[in-house]
């Protein structure tokens, strides 16, 4: 840790930026409320501090819970570790949670824990900038200013989605929609659509759709490993046990986390990927499609987890079905009543949904945040997201971004990782207001350090394996995305901040400013 002594600036009565007044500070500001916003709420609240706004640009919480609404639209992760660990609900109606289910259960949270004065609803980030004279952030929204000395990020990589740059996709003259943006004002039935990608979301709204379709055409650039679902539903007695025999749904929880680190273990190598989730995901896929030819152009040519391994039983009796051609020629261009692809046959639809997942790796809200200098987070990333522990950047004082570089999983639940960030986060805090730290800021050479690491811990992993190309890499090829290891690891390494890795200013006295309303 290093230090420097001063005397911040006044800011409470001149308002952020000058322009707002009393009532427009406060202690921690919070964008976004999907799971790691209104985490971080209910742990601050937990700990005593009321000193918070939570920040949505939207008209209700739940971020990328709210925002996806296609047909199908369900949790792959088993709804009690997709949950926090602090807010334990028993309810859940099937092992993997629905997304009505999910997102009915972030409102209950909201309810619970008394969270929703505290947010600022219709509150879009515009941009924020580090004073460093007054050691604040200086947020612009779009319902005015304020000023926060602590600014966590709660936006994660699946809120804005990524459009494919295709020549003429533009020109397209019937319905066009992303699966983040689903128009269910559209009448699907007897339609000919056509989906591009074949990941996460198409894999879920396909088989929801194509019962439906006249024809769908699937633009599959590359096939998914696609593993078995087992998907229950949760009877009324297990419910019951659920909630009346103390510590058993903790034990489950903890008994679904702690296994789902043995697929860490087999992803380490290539090799053992193979021999393992492998085989399993083949013979998945060898129950499900008779026909070998079309087997083997639905077999993918990486080693599984190189891209996200996906669950479902029902992706390929839908898309084996008589209405759906695969298409795996690639795309040309975009007529205005068609898709042509790389041979350059046309076929006409009536209809194009993208399932082109989102900017991960490219993060919007970079392009909003100004650090030291001035010095705009997306241009500290030019040559790709690093940062410290998954949650601090250097040249950004007093920012802290959930679920920020390498900390997406490949084998078990987000949330693991939201929890140990808020842990990590509400300790930065409480260190901050014990030893008067008006500002931290990682060290450039800790920072280096720790990715040095993460790249030696990558090395030799599926997900940096070969030249598949995935949504995990950077435009320069770099894997930012992925945490390559235990999550018990992650939770290791942020159980208590790590001041030693910081450079602080420490306060001699200053007025207090007006907490916000």
């Amino acid at each position: 840790m290093t230090s420097t002594v001063e005397t911040p600036a006044e800011v409470g009565s001149g308002g952020p930026g000058g322009s707002g007044g009393p009532g427009r500070h406060v202690k921690v500001a919070i964008i976004g409320t999907g799971f790691s916003g209104l985490g971080l709420a209910i742990r601050l609240r937990q700990q005593g501090s009321d000193d918070f706004l939570l920040f949505e640009r939207a008209g209700e919480i739940g971020g990328t819970w709210r925002d996806n609404t296609y047909p199908g639209c369900a949790c792959d992760v088993m709804a009690l570790l997709y949950s926090y660990s602090f807010a334990p609900r028993a309810e859940w109606k099937t092992t993997f949670a629905k997304r009505d289910e999910v997102l009915e259960y972030l409102k209950w949270c909201t309810e619970r824990y008394g969270i929703r004065p505290f947010i600022r609803f219709h509150h879009e980030l515009l941009g924020a900038r580090w004073d460093e004279a007054a050691k604040v952030w200086r947020l612009h929204t779009s319902q005015g200013d304020y000023t926060a000395n602590v600014l966590v990020t709660g936006t994660g990589y699946l809120s804005d989605p990524s459009i494919p740059d295709i020549e003429g996709l533009s020109s397209f003259e019937g319905a066009m929609f992303h699966s983040a943006n689903w128009d269910h004002d559209f009448e699907l039935k007897g339609k000919r659509v056509a989906v591009i990608g074949s990941g996460a979301s198409a894999i879920q709204f396909v088989p929801a759709i194509q019962p439906e379709v006249g024809h769908l055409d699937l633009y599959q650039r590359t096939p998914p490993w696609v593993g078995p679902k087992p998907n229950k539903n949760i009877g009324a007695s297990h419910i019951w046990v659920r909630k009346h025999v103390p510590g058993y749904q903790k034990f489950r929880r903890n008994f679904n986390m702690w296994g789902r680190e043995i697929v860490a273990f087999f992803m380490s190598d290539p090799k053992k990927a193979s021999q393992s989730i492998q085989g399993m995901a083949a013979k998945h896929l060898k129950k499900s499609v008779a026909d070998e030819q079309l087997r083997a152009r639905l077999t993918p040519d990486y080693a599984v987890g190189c891209k996200r391994l996906l669950f479902s039983n029902t992706w390929y009796p839908a898309i084996t079905s008589a209405n759906v051609d695969i298409v795996s020629d690639g795309i040309s261009r975009v007529t205005p009543t068609g898709v042509v692809d790389s041979n350059g046959r046309e076929r006409p639809v009536d209809a194009i949904i993208l399932g082109t997942g989102f900017r991960a790796t490219s993060r919007p809200i970079a392009e909003r945040v100004y650090g030291r200098g001035g010095v705009s987070l997306a241009d500290a990333w030019s040559d790709g997201m690093a940062g410290h522990r998954g949650t601090t950047i250097a040249g950004f004082p007093n920012l802290f971004m959930m679920l920020g570089p390498n900390t997406t999983l490949g084998h078990s639940s987000q949330t693991v990782m939201i929890e140990a960030q808020l842990a990590y986060i509400i300790d930065a805090v409480r260190q901050m207001d014990k030893r008067g730290l008006t500002s931290v800021e990682v060290r450039p050479e800790a920072q280096a350090a720790y990715n040095e690491r993460l790249a030696g811990l990558l090395h030799g992993t599926v997900w940096n394996a070969g030249s598949c190309a995935s949504w995990y890499l950077d435009a320069n090829g770099r894997n930012s995305s992925i945490w390559p290891t235990y999550t018990w690891r992650f939770r290791g390494l942020t159980k208590k901040f790590d001041l030693e890795s910081y450079q602080v200013t420490v306060a001699t006295g200053a007025g207090v400013p007006a907490r916000a309303a």
